[in-house]
């Protein structure tokens, strides 16, 4: 809570008993100097689509610094004032630009017509010249949160928030709010990871900020590269996050790096292209991705099953995880609508009920019989949060069960086919946090596993939900929404896919586009 206090009142104000710790008030992140623009020169100018939004019907919203008045972008963006906001300041509409020209059409390229957008933006500007105040931070996410619960939207950026790394003792109003708002599972929120990533590593200090450490949202870093050899940007910030939480951040998108900038529209229209870098534009870069798989597929997928679809999609490298998550997303839309050859992907969801079960088939064909088959699996589930208990935040959890072989039995008395693991918490989780059993109640999970074909017959993984709050008496438990993502590969049979469409026809539907986007399916 906020205490106005003078420095020699702090010894009294340290009396009361309940106590646990002062700080100063963190301030609002100001704009890092990896993000401001700056105009390249001697680049060819990019022309902008004459041609209307993919889907009118996606509802986007970006919180920001506001846009220019008749920018090259107002056919698909509209800059709307938040009540009580004060004058605009230059730097903070660039800034605010540039996250919306990344999230209506990514890295541009120079010379190069601009692609048309998937959706249109509402932007609204909750950043003005108002003179830094103590209370500043908690007037924009109260401006922010006034929004959100008075309009529903589909796709939400958050590039900016608290200039604070997480720690592992708290959780930050910021990030308590909006993960209470995103725990229905009806909105997809991507926020930036930080540009913090250089800061003292042992400190803690180049970790993620908040609220990207929000269990319910996506949280972006920064690649250094679109090029099939990536790293981490070095300012990009770094995991882990919280447990639950821990893989922080969730994933990296192009960002920006010195020597391959991110490049963006012209304020004006005229002038240069501009270029800056920062996990600012990863995230809403990211969040476009994910609004360019819902314009394809109209309204069957989800938000949750879109964030399991970039996490599963995610290209691993070999950065550890601290640094890049679950991996870097891929930039264009082919890599989420084909499925790669030889594979076929097939994605639940829906809602599961406390204490619930379901069996989720993993569409093997059973005249798959050679060589090796890989399955890939991410499941992803919307969580109520609490608060007051950091190492207890989230209240629900799905904990998946892998039975490879529907006539392996532990024992003759077993009633259902033998277990076998596969999503290891050992992967990346502490050895203290493994005997709390807190990678239970991780809100995502992913991991690939290479089995011979002859060791699978009719794979299954069977799900249950957990609850932390229905072992209170007479406190209700609501279902929550999950997706789970199955991807297939086998190293022998290339027409898996269509086996898997013949053999679970009357089970599985084949998502079909509803509008077309320009795809390059590779021979």
């Amino acid at each position: 809570m906020p205490v106005a206090v003078q420095p020699d009142e702090l010894d009294e104000l340290s009396k009361f008993s309940f106590l646990r710790v002062i700080r100063p008030m963190p301030k609002l992140r100001t704009l890092h100097p990896v993000e401001r623009s700056l105009s390249v020169g001697n680049l060819p100018p990019i022309e902008v689509p004459d041609a209307p939004a993919v889907d009118s019907s996606i509802r986007m919203a970006i919180f920001d610094g506001g846009l220019p008045s008749n920018g090259p972008m107002s056919p698909w963006a509209q800059s709307l004032d938040v009540p009580g906001v004060g004058a605009a300041v230059e730097e903070c509409v660039d800034h605010g630009h540039m996250v919306t020209s990344a999230a209506l059409f990514g890295c541009l390229t120079p010379g190069e017509v601009a692609p048309r957008p998937f959706n249109s933006v509402d932007h609204y500007r909750i950043l003005d010249d108002v003179e830094e105040d103590s209370y500043a931070l908690y007037t924009a996410l109260n401006r922010i949160r006034d929004v959100l619960e008075e309009k529903n939207y589909d796709f939400v950026n958050l590039s900016l928030g608290p200039e604070l790394p997480i720690e592992d003792d708290e959780v930050h109003p910021w990030t308590a709010v909006l993960d209470e708002y995103l725990s229905h599972g009806q909105t997809f929120m991507t926020v930036a990871a930080g540009n913090n990533g250089n800061d003292d590593w042992a400190s803690g200090n180049a970790r993620v900020q908040v609220p990207s450490d929000c269990v319910n949202a996506l949280a972006v870093g920064s690649a250094n590269s679109k090029l099939k050899n990536w790293d981490r940007a070095g300012y990009s910030a770094i995991g882990p996050g919280r447990s639950p939480g821990l893989v922080k951040p969730d994933v990296l998108s192009f960002g920006g790096a010195q020597y391959e900038p991110f490049i963006f529209l012209p304020s004006n229209g005229t002038d240069s292209p501009l270029s800056a870098m920062g996990t600012s534009f990863a995230a809403p870069a990211t969040l476009r991705m994910a609004a360019g798989i819902r314009a394809h597929f109209g309204g069957h997928i989800k938000p949750l099953g879109l964030r399991a679809l970039l996490v599963h999609c995610a290209e691993r490298g070999i950065m550890p995880v601290e640094e890049a998550g679950w991996g870097r997303v891929p930039d264009h839309i082919d890599a989420f609508v084909i499925c790669p050859a030889n594979s076929v992907r097939v994605l639940y969801q829906g809602a599961i009920e406390p204490g619930q079960t379901m069996r989720m088939p993993i569409p093997l064909p059973e005249d798959v019989k050679t060589g090796n088959v890989e399955i890939s699996a991410t499941y992803c589930i919307n969580s109520p949060t609490d608060s007051r208990s950091p190492s207890t935040y989230t209240a629900s959890a799905i904990e998946p069960v892998f039975r490879p072989h529907a006539e392996r039995f532990s024992n003759e008395d077993s009633v259902h086919p033998k277990t076998d693991s596969f999503f290891r918490s050992s992967d990346f989780l502490p050895e203290n946090d493994l005997r709390k059993g807190a990678h239970k109640w991780e809100t995502t999970k992913h991991r690939t596993l290479t089995k011979r074909a002859s060791s699978l017959l009719r794979p299954v993984f069977d799900v249950k939900y957990h609850s932390r709050i229905e072992q209170l008496v007479g406190v209700a438990t609501e279902k929550v929404e999950y997706a789970l993502v199955i991807t297939l590969t086998s190293s022998q049979d290339a027409d898996i896919y269509n086996k898997v469409v013949r053999a679970y026809s009357g089970r599985l539907e084949i998502l079909q586009p509803q509008v077309e986007i320009p795809i390059t399916v590779q021979p």
